[in-house]
């Protein structure tokens, strides 16, 4: 993977930063690309620290024009685009009854149609060069339904098939992808979700009156496992798997 070039959404923290990280180490030059442009600053600079290959990018994952800005951008600057990795993601928790028309629109354009937009701005790249790879971390919520949780599971479904419907278009130009489905993940959104606290008991024993198994392998998921997850993903170590769901969730789903 060494001197290949990864464009990696939401990189400014969490589960993007982890990403970048992972793929930096391996050789990848990164370009990390988040709204928030000062974490995002932030975050590269102990990349670069590391002695990682890694440029900051400020852009929007739902404004067309910027997407289409920021990879002609990435490309100029750092290369061809080898990898796409779409993390860039946003939580809106509550009942349907409860949920706003803008935290539904909110969550759909930053988790479904930034997908979209970033996917289809890579692959008319990496088409006539005939490779390529992507990865859309979606969730495994995308296929376990969870209360409170109707918009976000919804995009990520809507992700997790948009990019396998893409994988299957763009596979006889040797161009391969794939998601990653976390489940509870030690990062900033989870903790949003308790107001700040992470309930790490809760989690892991279950809550059956929501209807949640816990996780039997006993842990929260480290961002770094679900970067694992993409890196492999992306890797030549993949080069036979595309349109798969890979889900790092501990047993959290049951294998489902």
């Amino acid at each position: 993977m060494e001197e290949k070039v990864a464009l990696v959404t939401g990189a400014a923290g969490g589960i993007g930063a982890a990403v970048a990280a992972a793929l930096g180490e391996r050789g990848v030059r990164v370009a990390a690309v988040d709204l928030d442009a000062r974490r995002l600053s932030q975050t590269v600079e102990k990349l670069a620290a590391d002695g990682m290959a890694a440029e900051a990018f400020p852009a929007d994952v739902t404004d067309p024009a910027d997407v289409e800005d920021v990879v002609g951008a990435v490309e100029d600057r750092l290369g061809p685009l080898d990898f796409l990795v779409n993390t860039a993601g946003v939580l809106r928790l509550g009942a349907v009854c409860e949920l706003t028309d803008q935290d539904w629109y909110t969550t759909f354009s930053v988790n479904t149609t930034g997908v979209f937009l970033m996917s289809r701005a890579a692959v008319v790249r990496m088409v006539p060069r005939r490779r390529g790879a992507i990865v859309t971390v979606a969730s495994n919520a995308a296929g376990t339904a969870r209360t409170a949780m109707a918009a976000y599971s919804a995009s990520k479904a809507a992700a997790t098939m948009f990019t396998r419907c893409l994988g299957l278009e763009v596979a006889r130009y040797g161009i391969r992808c794939n998601v990653v489905a976390p489940g509870s993940t030690d990062t900033p959104m989870l903790s949003s979700m308790g107001g700040g606290e992470v309930d790490r008991h809760g989690l892991v024993a279950g809550h059956p009156e929501d209807y949640k198994v816990g996780i039997p392998l006993g842990k929260l998921a480290q961002p770094s496992d679900v970067a694992d997850a993409v890196a492999f993903l992306l890797s030549d170590g993949a080069g036979h798997i595309t349109m798969h769901s890979l889900t790092v969730d501990g047993g959290a789903t049951l294998g489902v």
